[in-house]
């Protein structure tokens, strides 16, 4: 078998992937196996995916393929999202550059556009994923705007509007000015910044006298309809039931009293411009006034605006300021510090803007939503997101569901009339027709005359659907599928988006099939970059994940990445990691090589050492097994690869191997020793499996040819077994001493072809691990004594109360070289200079008040452990004289 020195992942990945899939390994269909489901969290089609992505489809991978090994049946479903606002923006800016606009196009030429940027991104998120090595079944690859999961976005809508769920009203919502789009309030992210807080005059009717105002928005004067002050400020009592003019504009407000007012901001006196402030709204409503909108769409100021009519709102800040200065009515301004909303999408400024909206009722149907996680129904991970959850469900509001938009689920609702309930919601054309008809009794009603609203819906109101319509849960709730995968089992995300999402699906679940949509929510930290920010497409911060596969393999960056990941917490990514995934590839590629190169020879005879580390491998195994479960079985992803990295890297190679391994350049080996190492070598690559799988699956074909049935993608998990406990914690006791043995070798510059003489002073002897440690720590014999040798003792230690001596065996053990002794005379001359100049500092009271108390114990330690050096290093020297 030619097996290449060095591991090459470009060349066995694809080979891997391309065998998976020719074989079918990853497809899923319902038969009498236990379901073990994922849905993936559909990745936006907006770019390429970033390491947060890879991390979150990793932690997919290894939990589908540790489940497909436990004999489930396993169905991990891939899908992409449509992403209305950020797609949306993505696609103007690729036809702004080509001199095309939206309006010059046209809705259906445009929406061409934004077909072909979605297949082209959707190929390339796949193929992403595939090199990451991710196990979906391709076959059931979704899009949330297929024709299926359409389908079932329309009849959601139309159903909850018959119900009395939906809703269009006006409301001011949050509106993106860039992408001229509502957005909810999840979709809005909030920044402390430093401002200005404008003082305002407005004058009394009637009087000479005024009024101040504080207000970090003068540019909206323009829409204020009242001042208002709290009705317990005795301060402005004489001012009940009068009226104030409105700078520049000289319009008559009335002044009046509400407790929303905080008496402490500012001068305690509130501007109130209701189209552009959902509280400044319902103080509105309560006292009847008059709304007036100042801003387009796209946040410059309309008409009400007057000679700052199409500027842009922060341009009128500045111009408005100086004017209002010039005039009289610009008392001071003071720095403020304040949160500003933006568009998570477009990263633009939000404006609140009064707008007819479509909204969902949500607080009744969130209640057992809020149970099932209340009752452990449904179990977060971490735990410390129930308490967000549930703060966030307890204050819900309604679901601001339409977007402004053309790229999304345009709304099932059609008008044909000018007054506001002239509309029904139907899924197509021909059945509003005939409910449009019916509803304005005009038989007469054609085509021409009724059309669809222009709006569509917000992204996650199809995403939230996604466990149900997958499996045409919506359009048929009892068909074979939806009966057999749901609930599914897992969900893995990132915590930004338990709101958008994992929320809104347990809601969705229990409102539509009466059960919750999944079992278990796996919460992953948020990636950081080197500047502590989130690594995002928006931000452009992410490292090329194809360019750090191409780099170090996939394998390689899936260990890096679940070494860093812990449940809830947020990490740094730094490439470094990648590393020591690539050195764990080829340290288990390197196992392999050795144990290949082994031959088995026909003599039974085997070692004790081997019988030994034969039985110890064997314990040691299931121990790691019980131990690597129960920590992937809580999600701790990091630690559950930890055991197995420092099982494989030491237990097995730096011990097992090193012990059965043979000795003077001989490759010959029982075939009692080759079959065990095997053996366990395979259980340990399927231990591996899901964090590794392509190093291990190509490993699993090298060691011996298989059968299609055969592919450790579906081979057997380990059972757990019984083990010796007793065993390991003797065995580990052994390597403390090989360890301390092999550490006064290196500190003292014995060479390891200089053998050793061990007397022990154990009280429990455990001389059955002496041929172990023979071996291990290149000693000629073990010799028990009862006090410490005489003259022969060169080196001591301790392990635990029992008491070692080293000593070089006798002189047919070794022939000293004049070289030898002037290295040792050069290595003492080194530490005595070192000495001198510890001694030095610690000789001068400056210097010892002066740094700090950590420091100076440092130091002493420092100069203790020279001085033992020395005194280690003259007895040596001594013995090589003699």
């Amino acid at each position: 078998m030619d097996i290449s020195i060095k591991y090459d992942p470009k060349s066995v990945e694809k080979k891997r992937y391309d065998y998976w899939m020719k074989g079918n390994y990853f497809s899923s269909y319902p038969d009498d196996r236990i379901p073990y489901t994922i849905v993936m969290p559909p990745p936006n089609i907006t770019g390429v995916l970033h390491i947060g992505h890879m991390l979150n489809n990793t932690i997919q991978d290894v939990l589908i393929r540790y489940a497909r090994m436990k004999g489930y049946n396993a169905c991990w479903i891939p899908g992409t999202d449509h992403a209305s606002i950020a797609t949306e923006a993505k696609v103007v800016d690729q036809l702004k550059k080509q001199g095309l606009s939206k309006s010059f196009l046209g809705r259906e030429k445009f929406l061409h556009y934004v077909l072909e940027w979605s297949k082209k991104h959707k190929n390339i998120i796949f193929d992403q994923l595939k090199k990451l090595g991710c196990s979906c079944d391709w076959n059931r690859t979704q899009f949330t705007m297929n024709q299926k999961l359409s389908r079932s976005v329309s009849k959601i809508f139309i159903d909850l509007y018959e119900h009395g769920y939906i809703y269009r009203d006006y409301h001011v919502v949050n509106w993106d000015p860039k992408a001229k789009t509502t957005l909810s309030d999840e979709e809005v992210l909030y920044e402390e910044r430093i401002g200005q807080l404008y003082y305002l005059k407005y004058q009394i009717k009637g009087e000479k006298n005024y009024v101040t105002v504080a207000t970090t928005r003068p540019e909206t004067i323009f829409g204020d309809t009242a001042l208002c002050f709290h009705p317990y400020d005795s301060r402005y009592f004489h001012l009940k039931g009068k009226y104030a003019k409105v700078p520049i504009i000289n319009k008559y407000i009335p002044i009046i009293q509400d407790s929303y007012v905080d008496k402490d901001f500012g001068t305690g006196f509130l501007k109130v411009t209701p189209a552009h402030d959902k509280y400044d709204k319902n103080i509105a409503d309560k006292h009847k006034l008059d709304i007036v909108d100042i801003f387009n769409e796209d946040a410059t100021l309309n008409e009400k605006g007057l000679h700052y009519k199409g500027m842009n709102r922060f341009e009128v800040r500045k111009k408005i300021t100086e004017e209002l200065k010039q005039l009289g009515f610009l008392v001071k301004k003071e720095k403020y510090n304040h949160k500003i909303g933006f568009s998570e999408r477009t990263l633009s400024v939000v404006e609140q803007r009064l707008s007819l909206q479509w909204f969902l009722k949500m607080r009744e149907i969130s209640v057992p939503a809020i149970e099932a996680v209340k009752n452990g129904d449904i179990q977060f991970y971490p735990k410390k997101f129930n308490k967000i959850y549930f703060q966030w469900m307890n204050q819900i509001r309604d679901w601001n569901i339409s977007r402004q938009l053309w790229w999304g689920h345009r709304l099932p609702v059609y008008y044909y009339g000018k007054k506001p309930n002239d509309f029904v919601v139907a899924e197509s054309l021909e059945k509003a027709l005939k409910k449009a008809r019916k509803k304005s009794e005009n038989s007469y009603l054609s085509h021409d005359e009724i059309w669809q609203d222009t709006d569509v819906l917000d992204t996650w109101f199809s995403s939230w659907l996604f466990p149900l319509s997958v499996f045409d849960g919506i359009s048929h709730p009892h068909n074979h599928e939806i009966s057999y995968y749901y609930p599914t089992e897992d969900i893995v995300t990132g915590s930004d988006i338990l709101f958008f999402w994992v929320a809104r699906m347990i809601i969705a679940g229990f409102f539509f099939q009466k059960k919750k949509p999944f079992k278990k929510v796996f919460f992953t930290g948020i990636v950081r970059d080197s500047k502590n920010q989130k690594i995002s497409k928006s931000l452009n911060n992410s490292p090329n994940p194809i360019d750090l596969i191409n780099q170090y393999g996939a394998d390689a960056v899936r260990m890096g990445l679940m070494l860093k990941t812990s449940a809830g917490k947020d990490f740094h990514f730094e490439e470094k990691i990648c590393l020591q995934g690539r050195n764990f590839s080829n340290k288990v590629w390197n196992a392999f090589r050795l144990i290949k190169s082994w031959k088995i020879q026909k003599s039974q005879h085997v070692p004790d050492y081997s019988i030994i580390a034969i039985k110890w491998l064997k314990n040691r195994f299931y121990y790691v097994l019980e131990m690597f479960e129960k920590n992937l079985q809580e999600y701790k992803f990091d630690e559950s690869l930890m055991i197995l990295y420092k099982f494989i890297w030491y237990d097995f190679c730096s011990y097992f191997l090193e012990i059965i391994k043979p000795i003077h350049g001989n490759r010959c080996i029982s075939k009692i020793e080759y079959l065990n190492t095997i053996k366990f070598f395979e259980k340990i690559l399927k231990l591996l499996h899901p964090y590794m799988p392509f190093l291990s699956e190509e490993i699993w074909n090298l060691i011996e040819k298989r059968k299609p049935e055969e592919a450790l993608i579906v081979s057997y998990w380990p059972k757990n077994k019984s083990y010796d406990y007793e065993m390991l914690v003797s065995f580990e006791r052994i390597t403390q001493i090989i360890s301390k043995i092999r550490n006064i070798r290196n500190k003292s510059n014995i060479p390891y072809q200089k053998s050793l003489v061990l007397f022990t002073m154990r009280k429990k002897e455990e001389k059955e691990y002496n041929s172990i440690i023979l071996k291990l720590a290149n000693l000629s014999k073990i010799v028990s004594v009862l006090e410490e040798p005489k003259n022969e003792s060169i080196y001591s230690f301790f392990l635990d109360t029992d008491q070692f001596f080293l000593s070089l065996a006798d002189q047919s053990y070794h022939s000293t070289s004049h070289m030898d002794i002037i290295r040792i005379e050069k290595k003492i001359q080194h530490f005595h200079n070192l000495l001198s100049l510890i001694r030095k500092n610690l000789s001068n009271d400056k210097y010892v008040s002066s740094i700090p108390k950590n420091l100076l114990l440092k130091e002493r330690k420092k100069e203790s452990d020279t001085l033992k050096k020395i005194y280690q290093l003259k007895k040596y020297l001594k013995f090589l004289r003699k």
